[in-house]
């Protein structure tokens, strides 16, 4: 017997949704440093950002969101090399349960995650004075956009989890994505970089995600920019799914 896939999927999603429950300074605390970033970036160094006619605020938010992302799909990385190191997913194993069940637990556990510290981090910036005139046709599009974002990095995450050997290992993965906002323009206009780090900056995911949002919330056309930034969250998305259920499928053989 393997089981009801999605049976077994939501039951398992109740078991790790529950450790978060559990653990809610986990969320607080991947909202906390995104906040002290945003903080930092519009009070200290605003004015020293030329970022046009639009706000601090609102100009630095899209990068914000995804380093929240990028700092929450750290957890789903640790949560699963804590089942993988403790011999949970050994007992999975022998139980009448669908073996896709488990991994899908943990990513559905991280989009409700992340979609919680995006609300907490989204909230602070009202707050700190953020607004947008964008409809909800706008808004439904940067919530896909994050989705679809989050996902990505999810399953790069279950990759960093399932391949860790220690649990410092499975958290460090994410370090570099949390890193690669700060080489785009998220904070800062590509054109005010030098010629090989601006070429970089242009050509790396996060600009093009960045860019589609921020342009989305202003209420200015994205053209090619949001095609980009589909491409890439579909691109990632797709090759860390392959690579990810390629080696859970090893382990637990």
């Amino acid at each position: 017997m393997t089981g009801h896939p999605i049976a077994d999927t939501a039951a398992l999603t109740g078991r790790t949704m529950r450790h978060v429950t559990r653990s809610l300074d986990t969320v607080v605390t991947t909202a906390i440093m995104p906040v002290a970033m945003m903080s930092m970036f519009v009070y200290v160094f605003g004015g020293a950002i030329d970022t046009g006619d639009v706000d601090d605020i609102d100009y630095m938010l899209p990068g914000i969101l995804l380093i929240t992302i990028a700092s929450g799909v750290a957890y789903t990385a640790l949560r699963l090399f804590t089942d993988m190191s403790s011999g949970m997913l050994e007992r999975f194993r022998s139980m009448p349960i669908a073996r896709s069940g488990v991994l899908w637990a943990h990513v559905l556990t991280s989009l409700v995650a992340n979609v919680i510290s995006l609300v907490l981090v989204v909230g602070v910036a009202v707050l700190m004075g953020f607004r947008s005139g964008a409809g909800i046709p706008a808004w439904l599009a940067v919530a896909g956009i994050l989705l679809l974002f989050t996902a990505a990095l999810t399953w790069l995450a279950v990759i960093a989890g399932l391949s860790a050997g220690s649990a410092e290992g499975a958290g460090v993965f994410s370090y570099p994505l949390i890193f690669l906002p700060f080489v785009s323009s998220a904070f800062v206009p590509t054109d005010t970089m030098p010629a090989a780090v601006r070429w970089f900056a242009e050509h790396q995911p996060v600009t093009s995600i960045v860019d589609t949002i921020r342009g989305l919330l202003a209420q200015q056309p994205v053209g090619s920019e949001a095609w980009g930034a589909l491409a890439w969250c579909g691109a990632i998305l797709v090759l860390a799914f392959v690579i990810a259920t390629s080696i859970y499928r090893r382990k637990i053989t």
